[in-house]
């Protein structure tokens, strides 16, 4: 797969990288990426994946621009309030490398259609905010056996995680928590989407390219106030009613 003159110049930082060079940023040409949820952390993943070549975004999400997304949604503006987000991403995408293939997906992530979206892809980001979705997501991509980036925030504090078959989410959170909280109802600091977001996008690059240690089996927590940052290992959990058994 060449270069353009052109992508040679846009992507001249990742070329002299020893880590991505010109194979891994030929991978992340060549790569078909699915972010659910182009909200607080697909927004910015979404506008750094797009930076960095990846060769096809699909973007999935039934929502509309609200204002009170604009605090942390650094994807829109306030003249895209109202419309479609994925038809508003892909806009601004678009503008922001021709180069990517951008497939906005005006629609809910379910269990019905959830194989359907993740088949074929090499990674899956998921920046959704209510457990079922995260769930639906996960258990597709332990069928189709895709990698999955999985990012959450709330309040002062984000954690990322990679699942690559087992373990899966599922063996992190089991079932819905009873006290689940939104950040609607707590809040959420603007800024911290953008870091979780980007740390997303990062761990997208990383796996495509083959660069480090990616997050897989482990949870990266980061707590803002008291910027602090901590790693556990995720343990298969030999129960688990995705990959277990």
């Amino acid at each position: 797969m060449s270069f353009s003159d052109e992508e040679v110049e846009r992507y001249a930082r990742h070329l002299v990288l020893r880590e991505i060079g010109g194979p891994g940023q030929q991978r992340l040409k060549a790569a078909r990426v699915l972010i659910v949820g182009a909200g607080g952390l697909g927004a910015p993943a979404a506008l750094y994946l797009a930076a960095a070549g990846v060769g096809e975004l699909a973007i999935v999400d039934a929502d509309t621009v609200a204002l009170s997304n604009l605090q942390r949604q650094v994807l829109f503006t306030a003249a895209d309030e109202g419309r479609v987000k994925v038809e508003a991403a892909a806009e601004r995408l678009a503008a922001l490398n021709a180069n990517v293939r951008v497939t906005p997906i005006a629609q809910m992530l379910t269990e019905g259609n959830a194989r359907e979206l993740v088949r074929g892809c090499d990674l899956v980001l998921d920046g959704t905010d209510d457990f079922a979705t995260r769930f639906a997501v996960n258990a597709a991509c332990v069928a189709e056996g895709v990698t999955l980036a999985s990012g959450a925030i709330g309040r002062w504090t984000g954690q990322v995680g990679v699942f690559a078959g087992r373990p899966c989410y599922r063996c992190l959170v089991p079932e819905i928590p009873p006290d689940a909280e939104t950040c609607a109802a707590v809040g959420v600091v603007g800024a911290l989407a953008g870091v979780i977001g980007a740390m997303m996008a990062l761990e997208a690059v990383k796996l495509i390219a083959g660069a480090g240690a990616p997050l897989t089996g482990r949870l990266l927590i980061y707590d803002a106030l008291a910027a602090e940052a901590r790693t556990v290992r995720i343990v298969a959990d030999p129960h688990c009613p995705v990959c277990g058994g």
